[in-house]
């Protein structure tokens, strides 16, 4: 169902942006699982079909929305969010529709859309993650400073997908339990010697040697995350059981009991999971065990996605990717003698872990401006935490361990 406002055109508005706005509508015209009402300088359309909790509702700000979205597609809609061309009512519940109508979506990616895609993609190919290319794309995100990820990650300081059982509970439960699981799984016993691929703040190399007497030794290429990863070692006690790295994962050496790498392969790229998974495979005994916890994509939208850039590798992770179940099967089958024993999902795990990072992060606004950062980063923040909620919500990504 469609109701468009007849009103006047704006003098404002251009007549190149009265037909990019017509073009837009158009394409997102047969919604269906949900309205969206658009709030604009021409006036007012709601767009899709009528739902419970009434339309999502959208205030376009500035016409260079419309030029954005044309030009860059979906990353120009975002990037036009950082821009402050336009508010939303619910940002989660936008891109729910939006991921639930995936064709409409990409139809935003038509047009003079595909220059700006090519545009993007050159920029992203100088983003490889070589052993200099990693730890600039690693210093761009996590090097944003060890205060400002600590007001709204959970006290262990995880910034991965935490294991709820109810909704409810609290992040620091839900993170404590999957930590608690990776060790059951990973069958940790006193003594064993346990290699961290991605340390993080060093939550899991705590909690392991903490809970479980293993020794861990953990690697970071983060200068951030180094530097408070050996500082939380030490004021643990527990530097005789924790080795921390300032190292890149293809210059590790010797051989341990047990393998763990949360959420780091998505830093790997694609190009270099057969030296990621050859190094796995070097790494661990002949009777070890390595658990992997990734988000992973549909098998389906893979390739589409190697190929393409999309608002999170253009502003928040310069050079990543989200690979799939398959690429990784693939990649361990040809390039190690890994062999897959388990695997479990826990997608809706991570909408809530990103529920709540997003609502931590929303009630510290002013500790973040307080550090020094500007509206236009709160509002990249705010797009980035919502984009993957509602991803996740919809089930187009997930989380996985295997």
């Amino acid at each position: 169902m469609n109701e468009i406002a007849q009103v006047v055109a704006s003098p404002s508005t251009s007549a190149l942006d009265r037909w990019l706005r017509g073009r837009l509508l158009a394409q997102l015209a047969p919604l269906r699982g949900g309205a969206l009402r658009v709030h604009d300088a021409e006036g007012e359309i709601t767009l899709g079909e009528p739902a419970e909790g009434g339309a999502v509702e959208v205030w376009i700000r500035d016409p260079s929305f419309y030029r954005m979205v044309a030009a860059k597609g979906s990353v120009g809609a975002g990037e036009a969010y950082i821009e402050g061309a336009w508010r939303c009512s619910d940002l989660v519940e936008l891109v729910r529709l939006l991921v639930r109508n995936r064709a409409l979506l990409d139809g935003m990616e038509m047009g003079p859309a595909r220059l700006g895609g090519a545009l993007l993609r050159a920029w992203n190919a100088a983003r490889r993650n070589s052993r200099r290319g990693s730890r600039r794309n690693i210093a761009a995100h996590y090097d944003l400073g060890n205060d400002f990820f600590s007001l709204f990650l959970s006290e262990d300081r995880m910034y991965s997908s935490a294991l709820f059982a109810e909704a409810d509970e609290s992040l620091e439960t839900a993170s404590r339990r999957k930590l608690e699981r990776i060790c059951q799984w990973l069958d940790l016993q006193p003594g064993d010697r346990v290699i961290e691929i991605g340390t993080g703040w060093g939550g899991f190399a705590l909690h392991a040697a903490r809970h479980h007497g293993c020794h861990v030794t953990t690697t970071t290429i983060s200068a951030e995350q180094f530097a408070l990863a050996r500082q939380r070692v030490d004021e643990a006690g527990l530097q005789d059981r924790i080795t921390v790295l300032q190292q890149d994962y293809r210059d590790l050496q010797g051989q341990y009991d047990k393998l763990v790498s949360i959420e780091m392969i998505e830093a790997v790229g694609a190009q270099y999971l057969p030296d990621y998974f050859a190094k796995l495979g070097t790494l661990l005994k002949p009777d070890g065990l390595a658990l992997l916890q990734a988000i992973t994509i549909e098998d389906h939208r893979y390739d589409h996605a190697l190929h393409s850039v999309d608002f999170i590798k253009r502003f928040v992770f310069p050079g990543s990717f989200i690979p799939s179940v398959q690429a990784i099967v693939q990649a361990k089958s040809r390039h190690s003698d890994l062999q897959l024993v388990a695997q479990q999902d826990f997608g809706p795990s991570y909408a809530l872990t990103l529920r709540a990072w997003r609502q931590r992060f929303l009630a510290n606004l002013a500790a973040v401006r307080a550090q020094g950062f500007d509206e236009r980063f709160i509002r990249l923040w705010e797009f980035y935490l919502a984009y993957c909620e509602g991803g996740l919500w919809n089930g187009r990504s997930g989380c996985r361990t295997c």
